[in-house]
């Protein structure tokens, strides 16, 4: 059984002479952080963008790899749409920061902050920002139904 699978998991103590808050930084346009540096290797930051979840009890961001946890800050979007496959006239697929891919479901989706494109992903669970290259890759797909702001 891994740490995770326990019931209380993110109720127990951080191991001793550690704290649950951490300083990693999920930007704005999607790039790790810690103690100010950017995290450049490939791995870790894939890794990290596969952890993200949200505290159960009190909903803020967390890394989570099931044997351990820690709170991070997120700027802007927990996880980032980095391309988009598919054919019309099916709905596009999605490429997640996680490594997942999903459908895009337009009724999820808007317009935000600085014309960018955000949708639901999990199960409606995490919002996900459009990097620019995905977005620009839903035009064959257009016009898809997603209200634009005001």
């Amino acid at each position: 059984m891994k740490p995770g699978d326990h019931p209380d998991f993110f109720r127990l103590a951080p191991p001793a002479g550690r704290s649950r808050e951490s300083s990693i930084v999920l930007d704005a346009r999607g790039r790790f952080w810690h103690e100010g540096a950017l995290i450049e290797h490939p791995g870790v930051a894939r890794a990290f963008a596969s952890w993200i979840r949200r505290h159960p009890d009190d909903g803020r961001y967390i890394l989570s790899n099931d044997y351990d946890w820690t709170y991070i800050t997120v700027e802007d979007a927990p996880v980032f749409v980095v391309a988009v496959s598919g054919a019309p006239p099916a709905l596009p697929v999605l490429e997640l920061s996680t490594g997942e891919s999903e459908l895009l479901d337009p009724a999820l989706s808007w317009v935000g902050k600085d014309d960018g494109l955000y949708t639901k992903v999990r199960a409606g669970s995490l919002t996900a920002k459009f990097t620019p290259a995905a977005q620009l890759a839903l035009a064959p797909f257009l016009p898809l139904p997603i209200p634009l702001p005001g």
